[in-house]
């Protein structure tokens, strides 16, 4: 099964259930508020990466990344979410010409979200976060300081980021830094939109600093009682790869980061 069967098999999906959905905002940054005590929440992520270039060897790339999400309230100030990671792979090889798809299971992932300071009654908000995920052969553990708060009808969030993933059966790892900020404001009881943006970098055996590649772009939100979604679309603005001009390009970093990045996430909540 392509990327694209894959995307309209999850939208069938989207359709089957009938349940109330929670308020998100933005799909890449995180905000501080919980899942409240006993909600039982349903996610489905659809993430698009697009576009590397033919010196790294990957004409017409595109990943699809999908990710099946079920959020519950363990209390009223810290939510689990247990997912079900998958991608589809596809890219032409420069030079043999040999066309390239391969779908992944990618293992497994266990989100812990604790409200340390609630943004209702501080003037901002602090929640943590802990995924471990686990796939066989790599492993990975992310850490997030969230932040956030509301003004009327502005929204903003911070989240500042760590990775550390194990691959070739545990014997290779290579760290990952972000920051990623999102501000939208609210139009209507329905709909919001703003923009999110993101700086990622890669840390390979946390012996160099790799690369870093920072995305900004619109995102759009629309609610309803019984669901939400959410869609972003970041192009890459700036890139560099500090070990070398390996994608021969001087303004983006297309060899471990794509041209143009997009997700869209629909939830239902129990």
């Amino acid at each position: 099964m392509n990327g694209r069967s894959l995307f309209f098999a999850s939208l069938v999906v989207f359709a089957l259930f009938s349940c109330h959905a929670t308020d998100r905002y933005f799909t890449y940054v995180y905000e501080p508020e919980t899942m409240p005590k006993g909600d039982l929440e349903y996610e489905q992520w659809v993430t698009l990466r697009l576009a590397r270039n033919s010196a790294v060897g990957q004409q017409n790339f595109n990943l699809w990344e999908l990710r099946h999400e079920l959020e519950y309230g363990v209390t009223d100030n810290y939510s689990v979410s247990l997912y079900v990671n998958e991608s589809v792979e596809n890219f032409r090889q420069t030079g043999t010409g040999r066309n390239f798809s391969h779908w992944n299971f990618d293992g497994v992932s266990l989100e812990n979200r604790y409200l340390v300071l609630d943004p209702a009654d501080r003037a901002v908000g602090l929640a943590l976060y802990l995924e471990p995920r686990y796939a066989g052969d790599d492993a990975e553990l992310e850490e997030k300081i969230i932040l956030g708060q509301r003004w009327g009808d502005w929204k903003w969030a911070l989240n500042l980021s760590h990775a550390t993933e194990w691959t070739r059966d545990f014997r290779g790892s290579e760290g990952e830094l972000e920051i990623s900020l999102g501000l939208v404001r609210q139009f209507s009881p329905r709909w919001s939109a703003g923009i999110e943006a993101r700086d990622h970098n890669e840390l390979p055996e946390y012996r160099s600093w790799e690369n870093t590649a920072f995305y900004l772009g619109p995102v759009v939100s629309y609610h309803r009682e019984r669901w939400w979604a959410g869609l972003t679309v970041m192009p890459q603005i700036f890139g560099v790869n500090f070990s070398g001009n390996t994608d021969a390009n001087h303004q983006l970093e297309l060899e471990g980061h794509e041209r143009w990045n997009a997700r869209l996430i629909v939830g239902f909540t129990f």
